[in-house]
This record gives C-alpha cells, sequence and structure tokens, in this order.
C-alpha cells in the first residue's frame, strides 16, 4: 500500500481558478441567496442536464426530503427500505409521519415490491423507496402498486445522479425524487440537494416550503422552512457540471478496475453492475459472504489497520437504532435480505482520484485477506 491513508471517498475539486470568475459574479452582484442568479442557472441547468420537467434545489438533501413531503400534505404510514441512511426514515418522522419496513428484495440493495403490496393498509399514504448505491428500484412494479392503492411515490434518489433507465433519467419516476449534493456524492454542491418534479402545482408548493410558506410580502400560506442553497454553493454546482461527465468516467474505469481484480476471490461477492442505460459508479459495494476465511468486521478492520478505509454502507440496519425499534415491520425476523445485506457489506473506495494502482493495492490486500488461515470470525 502508499503511506497515505485511503479513505472510502474525497471530493474532487474543479481547479480553483475556473471558479474564480464565479465568485467575481457573485461579488458584482451582491446576491449571496434568496434564490439569486446562480440559483437559478443552476436550477435551469440541471433541468436540462436530467431532462425533467422542473428542478427545485434545497440547501442539503435532508431538507429536500422534508420539503417534497410536506409539499404532498400527506398524513399516515411511508412504507420504506431499512437499508439505507437515517435521514431516509428520519425525514419521514420529522415529518410526522409513521415509517413503515419491508425488506429488501432477494440478490438486490433495494426495496422488494411484492412486499410492500403485503404491507400496505388503510392508513398507508406513501412509498419510499430508495435508489441504494445507483441501482434502480423495480419502478414499474412500484408505479402499478402505487397507481393501484392510490399512493404517492417518493423516490430517495440521494444516490442516482445522472443514473438512465431505458426510459430516461431515473429521476422521472414516482411524484418526486429527491437528490443530495453532498461533498461525498458524484456531483456537489458542498452541502446541497434537489427535488424533481413533474407539475407546476407540485413546483409552486415545493418552492412555497423551502422559503417559510411566504406568498409575498405580507401573507404567509403555509409553514415552511429556510431550504434555499446559496450563490456560493449554486456556483460550484454550475462549475462542477462542467466537469462531472468526466468524473463519473474515472469512476467506471475505477468500478471496472475493482472487477477484475475481485471478481474470482472466494467469498467476495461483486455485484453486477446495474442494468441501466447510463450508470453513475457512485458506490463500489461487495459483500463479505461466509466462504471467506474472516467475518466482515475482520476484513473491515484488516483493511483499516493497512491504510484503507472501507465503510460499511448500511450497518447497522435503520431499524437496529433505538428510535425505529417500535416501528412497524422493524424486527430482524422480519428483514432477512436486509439484515444479511448489513452484516456482509462493505463499500470499497472509489473517487475520481482515486488512482488505479492504489485500486490494484486494495485489491490485492484483499487478496492478502483471502490467503488468511485465521478462522472465520462471524
Amino acid at each position: 500500500m502508499t503511506d497515505d491513508t485511503v479513505y472510502v471517498t474525497q471530493p474532487t475539486l474543479p481547479p480553483l481558478e475556473e471558479f474564480i470568475p464565479y465568485l467575481r459574479q457573485i461579488w458584482d452582484s451582491k446576491r449571496l441567496t434568496n434564490n439569486g442568479p446562480m440559483h437559478q442557472q443552476l436550477e435551469c441547468a440541471l433541468r436540462e442536464y436530467f431532462r425533467v420537467r422542473d428542478v427545485v434545489l434545497f440547501c442539503n438533501g435532508t431538507v429536500a426530503i422534508l420539503a417534497a413531503l410536506r409539499a404532498l400534505n400527506i398524513c399516515g404510514e411511508v412504507i420504506t427500505t431499512p437499508f439505507s441512511f437515517v435521514a431516509t426514515s428520519h425525514a419521514i418522522r420529522w415529518s410526522g409521519l409513521l415509517p413503515t419496513f419491508v425488506d429488501t428484495a432477494p440478490g438486490s440493495f433495494n426495496i422488494d415490491p411484492d412486499l410492500i403490496e403485503r404491507a400496505i393498509t388503510p392508513d398507508t399514504v406513501a412509498l419510499m423507496p430508495v435508489h441504494c448505491y445507483g441501482y434502480p428500484c423495480d419502478t414499474a412494479a412500484i408505479a402499478e402498486i402505487a397507481n393501484r392503492h392510490g399512493l404517492k411515490v417518493i423516490y430517495d434518489a440521494a444516490h442516482a445522479f445522472g443514473v438512465e433507465d431505458h426510459g430516461g433519467s431515473l429521476l422521472a419516476h414516482g411524484d418526486l425524487s429527491v437528490l443530495s449534493f453532498h461533498a461525498t456524492k458524484v456531483f456537489t454542491t458542498l452541502e446541497g440537494g434537489a427535488v424533481v418534479c413533474h407539475d407546476e402545482e407540485a413546483k409552486r408548493r415545493l418552492m412555497n416550503v423551502r422559503n417559510f410558506g411566504i406568498a409575498n410580502e405580507t401573507t404567509v400560506l403555509d409553514t415552511g422552512i429556510n431550504g434555499k442553497l446559496n450563490e456560493i454553493s449554486a456556483a460550484f454546482g454550475l462549475l462542477q457540471l462542467e466537469h462531472v461527465a468526466g468524473f463519473i468516467e474515472s469512476r467506471a474505469a475505477i468500478s471496472q478496475r475493482y472487477r477484475d481484480l475481485l471478481s474470482g476471490i472466494p467469498g467476495i461477492w461483486v455485484p453486477p453492475p446495474p442494468e441501466v442505460a447510463s450508470a453513475n459508479h457512485s458506490y463500489f459495494p461487495v459483500l463479505v459472504t461466509p466462504d471467506f476465511p474472516m467475518g466482515r468486521d475482520a476484513l473491515y478492520d484488516f483493511m483499516r489497520a493497512n491504510g484503507v478505509h472501507p465503510r460499511r454502507y448500511f450497518y447497522p440496519l435503520i431499524t437496529e437504532h433505538s428510535m425505529y425499534r417500535d416501528a412497524r415491520g422493524a424486527t430482524r425476523s422480519n428483514l432477512p435480505n436486509a439484515a444479511v445485506l448489513s452484516d456482509q457489506i462493505l463499500c470499497l473506495p472509489i473517487y475520481p482520484e482515486l488512482e488505479l494502482a492504489v485500486v490494484e493495492s486494495i485489491a490485492d490486500l484483499i487478496t492478502d485477506a483471502a490467503r488468511s488461515s485465521r478462522p472465520p470470525n462471524r
């Protein structure tokens, strides 16, 4: 390995000199926030990039989910997955809604549509699936279920920037799709997020919620929130958008190199690439199965001791945190597939500036662990 610690990700920054002209425009305009010109330009640019009707920017992905739920004006239970970042369920709870958990589909990182059907009750008002790691949910099955039962669908698409299925942008599915532009994501505005919507009324409500519910100088229509994205972050996003195709191309090369090196190691399951027209390679997940000579946590510790910091996204399951153990469907016995994922998952370092020589060293480290004579740690 190299002497430098390798983390699971790091932000890729465009050349600083390219950002200076954007900053000069902000300094000249003296507009720092409140739907300024950079904010408007980025919404327009993203709308064109995704080829969707509307994009509404927010200060971060979690506030974007909160706003999406608020804009739908719903009350009751929301069916979601336990295999996600906690923000997914936190937003449901913060909105006064009740999360209901169903298992992931066999061989998938995403929610099982068949189990969604079984979990629906008279109190169910919406579904919140997650396109985990940029792998698309079964959007056709979810749409059919939602239409038949009169449910709203909000996709947590935090991992899905730029992903396209064979019909176009993955963000075109559902009533709303929510993106995160956090510093760890494929595309970043430092902190930020967005909601993709498909009609004028949804856009109006989202914009209203984003700005305290204010309609005009004397009228407040809703208990909104301050969810606006500032001008510097929006400008950074505009510059990132110029480079993101190259970032994704570099991620694709890293992903393929990992596949070439790891696919033959017993006990390391490398999932097939997502079946999409365009992937973003936002993560590189593998499963450490019982055939490996040490358990997932032992491999995790071994790699960290050797200067490589993978992450166990997502361990533990959301349902194993104290605030969700009483939720409907939260028992581990109800979530056998997700439990296996959580116990075996390991996301390896991937970011555009990660050199292929370092990828090869990481694979060598896993190969060394595979040759270990130590007893399994399960």
